[in-house]
């Protein structure tokens, strides 16, 4: 049972729902004789205690749960009111199908809901009635709601746990366990041998023996690993794991901050082979770095807890990365080379290199501290204070936040409005041959069209013969419980917990034909309590699901039949594209023009494009079936939007509110070399997002241009140096940032060859499927 359910949820939401379902429904059907109220009360109490499971802390869970209830009101209403003719059953469906489902791109509780708010609208609108039994079915659902409350809270309550937080304190941990490491070792930054994507390192590379360096690569290894957990949690479920709290949604950001760190933290140059002595003021940074987020691990375990000692290292980070700027410009060679050769121009921008990789893990390690800062400050928030809407820092508000998710989404290429689309219509044609073939629970009709359509044809085909098989076996169970019980009635009522039960318990433990099995199972249980039993019931529920499951295939055949699979590559391009366009503004803001434009809305546009990229991947794993798509090479596509969306902000950071630096920057020549390089890098992007979205040819990857660093290196001693000929507090910027935009371009043999042999997998499974 453990191996199948981990954390028993599926089996602690069954065990309440196979104590109150039964309760509800001997109440309204012995005692107020009321079967209108009975069969509100059991599918109402199923749907909120079987169907959903809220996490976070108790009362966040408790305002959840109010929250469906009265959603449940309002689409008994208006189910009922449109149900009294078929085009109105037929047009709100399709637009309520419609909201529902998409209104699950905003946060995971509501995409959570989708299935318990759907039931509250097919019940009634499958059933037309006479308006005088409205009451009926608002008090079932009422009580439903009324005693799913304290069943939540004290029926073997979920353990408060965030899906995310545990594998972000983890990794934050691990990277501070490998910059203390790093910290304690003399000479330069050893590249982390062994991790993919890194070269091994040279053999007269100081550090690199052991037992020091062997040190750093099991350090770096084990970050490197923590923070693929933490991505594979993140992917794992076919929402995002978060909510529309500010918590949640600062940890979403931390998951992408996370994984450019260990991107960091792997990194190297490649234009030399034996880096410089490190800068004893690089080493101050990344000890203050391992404190900040030993700090930020802390609160990730214990969101209650003080936030002051991760503000107050954050503090000393900041000083570190300060007093590191000034030593670097000293650390400069004042003396003028007796020449321009390649070696010397690239001797002296590697005196910087080190200092450089502080100054970035310094910042992605700032960026967590905030983020974590943010999400532990939501967290503690007085009951009032949330009520009024009261953001720490500078976040969105909720209904802006949502408002900007659901945008992002009303685009041609999103697999969430696709799928939005393919369910309301599907349930739009559920309700109308419903209607036209007058099947006597038509409601059954719009629960198999619901619980099979998938993302794709092919998945949706397969959930459709399971879900018939196991109906199947399901009736023949329920048919031969209904003769061995024979007229001794009453012993439904002992059956029934049982069956809900298994009808929880089974999906999970055993398979999703299982489930439906055991649900068809509990439903001939319900619908013979009280009358002659029959096995007649059971047919009809064959004849219903099939003829769901039947409209689901058709649907999926003519919406998207290929789902997230077509749709992966074209955010990837779209991501990418977006990225490189914001890269390349964010350069332009530090050292394109004195009266800069401002990189803001292309840096939305490119967290847009992101999070449309994180949706359409993760809808692709869920999907049923073999994946043509290489998962690692495609894995290290998505990733590599993060860091190029991360070194931008970067650079927009490292300039932000220099204004008079960045006038003597402009009118150095060395600006002029930094741009060149970007547009060269931006531009190869664009090329590589052209050939992922039209799967053409991928282009051949920036190489070092010793032209251009010369130029560079020339402005620094000539214009951007002081009275002494060291290098200015300027100049460290500015090589800074071509330091940012080569680790965008060394990003790219790595994102060439994920590219090329996901061609190669994508080629060889068409060429699979031609030949079957």
């Amino acid at each position: 049972m453990r191996r199948r359910d981990p954390d028993l949820a599926a089996t602690r939401r069954a065990g309440r729902t196979a104590v109150v379902m039964p309760a509800l429904f001997a109440l309204c059907t012995a005692v107020l004789h009321s079967p209108t109220m009975a069969s509100f009360a059991a599918f109402g109490s199923f749907s909120m205690l079987l169907l959903v499971d809220y996490s976070g802390p108790m009362v966040e869970r408790l305002r959840a749960q109010v929250a469906l209830a009265l959603a449940w009101l309002v689409l008994i209403c208006v189910g009922t009111l449109a149900g009294r003719e078929i085009w109105s059953a037929v047009a709100a469906t399709v637009v309520v199908g419609f909201l529902v489902l998409f209104a699950g791109v905003i946060s995971s509780v509501l995409a959570g809901s989708s299935t318990a708010l759907l039931l509250a609208f097919v019940l009634p609108v499958s059933a037309p009635v006479p308006l005088s039994q409205l009451p009926d079915r608002l008090a079932g659902a009422g009580l439903a709601a009324a005693v799913a409350l304290p069943a939540v809270a004290l029926l073997w309550p979920r353990p408060v746990a965030d899906p995310l937080s545990a594998p972000a304190a983890a990794v934050c941990r691990a990277a501070a366990r490998y910059l203390r490491t790093r910290a304690t070792l003399p000479g330069p930054d050893l590249p982390s041998a062994g991790l993919p994507g890194t070269d091994p390192p040279g053999p007269n590379l100081p550090g690199s023996d052991p037992p020091g360096g062997d040190l750093c690569r099991v350090a770096a290894e084990h970050t490197a690993r923590t923070g693929a957990e933490l991505r594979a949690a993140f992917d794992a479920t076919p929402y995002r794991p978060t909510g529309l709290s500010v918590t949640s949604r600062a940890l979403v950001r931390l998951v992408d901050e996370l994984t450019w760190l260990c991107a960091v933290l792997v990194d190297r140059s490649d234009y030399t082979d034996e880096p410089p002595g490190c800068d004893p003021a690089a080493h101050t940074v990344r000890r203050a770095g391992a404190l900040v987020l030993e700090s930020a691990a802390d609160l990730l375990t214990d969101l209650d807890g003080d936030t002051g000692p991760l503000r107050a290292r954050a503090a000393e980070l900041r000083t570190a990365l300060t007093g590191m700027e000034h030593s670097s410009a000293v650390r400069v060679p004042a003396e003028q080379p007796d020449g321009n050769s390649t070696a010397e121009v690239y001797e002296f921008i590697a005196t910087l290199d080190v200092s450089f990789r502080a100054q970035e893990l310094g910042f992605a390690v700032l960026q967590i501290a905030d983020n974590v800062g943010t999400a532990a400050s939501a967290w503690q928030r007085s009951w009032p204070e949330r009520l009024l809407g009261r953001e720490p820092g500078a976040l969105t508000a909720p209904l802006a936040a949502a408002r900007e998710r659901a945008l992002t989404h009303l685009t041609a290429d999103s697999v969430w409005l696709h799928n939005s689309l393919r369910g309301a219509v599907g349930l739009g044609i559920a309700v109308f041959l419903a209607g036209v073939t007058g099947v006597g629970h038509s409601f059954w009709v719009l629960l198999g069209t619901l619980s099979v359509l998938r993302s794709n044809a092919l998945s949706t085909g397969q959930n459709a013969v399971r879900a018939v098989l196991g109906t199947v076996a399901g009736s023949v169970i329920g048919a031969g419980l209904l003769q061995l019980i024979g007229h001794h009635g009453t012993a439904l009522w002992f059956v029934l917990p049982v069956a809900v039960l298994l009808a929880g318990v089974a999906p999970a433990a055993v398979s999703f034909a299982a489930g439906q099995a055991a649900f068809t199972v509990t439903l001939v249980v319900l619908f013979n309590i009280g009358h002659d039993p029959s096995w007649h019931i059971a047919l009809l529920r064959v004849q219903d699901i099939a003829l769901g499951c039947a409209v689901s295939v058709v649907v999926a055949l003519f919406f998207w039949p290929r789902g997230a699979r077509a749709a992966v590559h074209r955010a990837l391009a779209e991501a990418y594209d977006d990225s490189a366009r914001y890269l390349g503004d964010a350069v332009d803001y530090a050292l394109g023009h004195s009266t800069p434009t401002d990189p803001g809305p292309q840096s939305r546009a490119a967290a847009a494009s992101a999070r449309r990229l994180d949706d359409a991947f993760r809808s692709y794993l869920a999907e049923r079936g073999a994946k043509p798509l290489s998962l690692a090479c495609t894995t290290t596509l998505v990733t590599g939007v993060v860091g190029l969306r991360l070194a931008a902000d970067a650079v927009v950071s490292l300039w932000q509110g220099e204004d008079r630096a960045r006038v003597q920057a402009v009118r150095a020549d060395a600006h002029g070399a930094v741009l060149g390089s970007a547009a060269l890098v931006t531009g190869w992007y664009h090329e590589f997002a052209a050939s992922l979205g039209d799967h053409t040819p991928v282009p051949d990857v920036v190489p070092l241009r010793p032209a251009d660093a010369a130029r560079l290196v020339a402005s620094v001693r000539t214009e951007l140096s002081d009275e002494e000929g060291r290098a200015t507090p300027v100049a460290i910027r500015i090589i800074w940032t071509d330091d940012h935009v080569d680790a965008a371009r060394r990003l790219q043999p790595g994102l060439a060859d994920a590219a090329k042999a996901s061609a190669r997998a994508r080629h060889h499974g068409t060429r699979t499927a031609s030949a079957s």
